[in-house]
């Protein structure tokens, strides 16, 4: 065994396996490497993984699971997304003002100024008399003298006494008789809203329950026949009574497309005496209350 060689040997100094010489016997050739492309087949394992996954995605998504706190957000989201709506629309309606001068809407303000002022006045003149009768020392005298002053303004607003004061005469020529009952009625309507106190048509006295009838060229004023010209006699405040008469799309421009003329003038005096007579109600009983 001394003179023999172990398999081992092929290991030692130059023995090794040297490319081109068949090498020593029993020594493995050098691994071919593999061909593009090629490589080992996917097993079916991973197929019915990738099926598994699939299936567990389309399971997760349906049917869908809501829970109640994503459906009170998704109905509060609901809600604001309606009050957005609403106030867009609400915002892009065309106003019947967007096309106005901006004299006329410098004009509208003031009158709405107006008004409010007189309602700060009249709260004040309230006030003053409820205070009076608080302080008066004698209140009962200071209470007639507020009764007369208030039968005397109700004798106004019913028509029963003639008044006189600052206002306008508005006198409206109808040749053609195109002007209509409702749009007398409109014009007084503008005037009351203007702060009118007393308005006689006509020689008719106007107050809360007169109507208008008949058409145009024929109209009446509580049954009695009024013809053109129609001349309305106003007391109030001549600077809100002529600019309410005057706003675009207002009294005057309606009845100019009727073909009709109106003019206003104002006037220092105005007097307004034609009277109605009291009427006594039928079942109304004054009460203390």
């Amino acid at each position: 065994m001394s003179g023999g060689q172990n398999p081992g040997d092929a290991r030692q100094p130059g023995n090794e396996f040297k490319p081109g010489s068949g090498g020593p016997a029993g020594a493995l050739p050098p691994e071919a490497p593999e061909a593009p492309g090629t490589g080992p087949a996917p097993s079916e394992p991973a197929r019915s993984e990738e099926v598994t996954g699939r299936q567990r995605l389309r399971a997760g998504l349906w049917p869908p699971r809501v829970s109640r706190a994503q459906l009170i957000v998704a109905l509060l989201l609901f809600v604001l997304g309606l009050g957005l709506a609403i106030q867009v629309r609400s915002n892009s309606d065309n106003s019947a003002l967007r096309g106005a001068r901006q004299e006329d809407l410098v004009r509208i303000l003031d009158e709405l100024d107006n008004r409010t002022q007189r309602l700060e006045d009249e709260k004040q003149r309230l006030d003053d008399q409820r205070t009076e009768l608080e302080n008066s020392s004698d209140q009962a005298e200071e209470a007639r003298k507020q009764t007369l002053e208030k039968e005397r303004q109700l004798g106004i607003l019913a028509g029963t006494v003639a008044a006189h004061g600052p206002g306008i005469t508005l006198t409206i020529s109808d040749p053609a008789g195109a002007v209509e009952a409702d749009m007398l009625l409109d014009t007084i309507q503008e005037l009351r809203a203007a702060g009118a106190e007393a308005i006689e048509i006509n020689g008719v006295r106007v107050v809360a329950n007169t109507y208008f009838s008949g058409d145009g060229g024929e109209l009446r004023v509580d049954g009695r026949k009024v013809e053109s010209p129609y001349e309305f006699k106003v007391i109030g405040k001549p600077q809100d009574l002529e600019p309410a008469l005057n706003i675009p799309g207002g009294v005057v421009q309606t009845l100019e497309k009727e073909q009709a003329t109106a003019e206003v003038a104002r006037a220092d005096d105005i007097v307004v005496d034609a009277l109605r007579p009291p009427k006594q109600p039928d079942y109304a009983r004054s009460s203390p209350q």
